[in-house]
């Protein structure tokens, strides 16, 4: 069944890619990430490092390449085998996304990244800041829209028992701090 559900999800991808205006940040395609500009929505946010997230302000949002990583970690059964490896291709993947930021044309209107996950155990080490969903109803809505990849990637889950989502932040400047080349 999931193996029917992976191939289904690989015709899906490409369409999903497009309609969602998504955009690859590197040619190599080395990179986990599919990024676009969004206006933030959301409640304000003050990061950790100061940098304040008000409503328009203009975001890149990260998705993770989740048909990507699927297929990379198929064959491995460890769960935390699966963090460990996710977490070095999310590190691997920011100087490129910093790249991406700093030749984007509306670089200068960029004020961060933000992303929506349920894998926030660590992400703290890359910089983000973990930041609860305020509205009840979102943070409902992206639990069920997870399931699908909690399906695809894990033992079987209780809708019970989903993890909850929660959006990372990380600040333009912070990410030049941590992930700038140092020639």
């Amino acid at each position: 069944m999931k193996t029917c559900f992976l191939s289904i999800w690989r015709v899906v991808d490409p369409i999903y890619f497009f309609f969602s205006r998504l955009s690859l940040i590197d040619n190599d395609q080395k990179s986990v990430f599919r990024v676009r500009l969004t206006k933030y929505k959301g409640h304000h946010v003050v990061l950790s490092d100061g940098t304040h997230i008000r409503k328009n302000d203009v975001l890149v949002k990260i998705h993770l390449h989740n048909i990507k990583l699927i297929r990379e970690l198929q064959s491995i059964e460890s769960a935390v085998r699966k963090g460990i490896i996710i977490y070095q291709k999310v590190y691997q993947s920011m100087p490129l996304l910093l790249d991406y930021i700093n030749n984007h044309k509306k670089s200068e209107k960029i004020k961060g990244i933000i992303g929506i996950t349920m894998l926030d155990k660590g992400v703290e080490r890359l910089g983000f800041d973990v930041i609860t969903p305020v509205n009840p109803f979102y943070r409902c809505f992206k639990k069920v829209s997870h399931v699908p990849i909690l399906y695809l990637t894990s033992k079987p889950v209780s809708l019970r028992h989903l993890p909850n989502s929660s959006y990372l932040f990380i600040s333009k400047e912070k990410l030049q701090k941590t992930y700038q080349k140092k020639d």
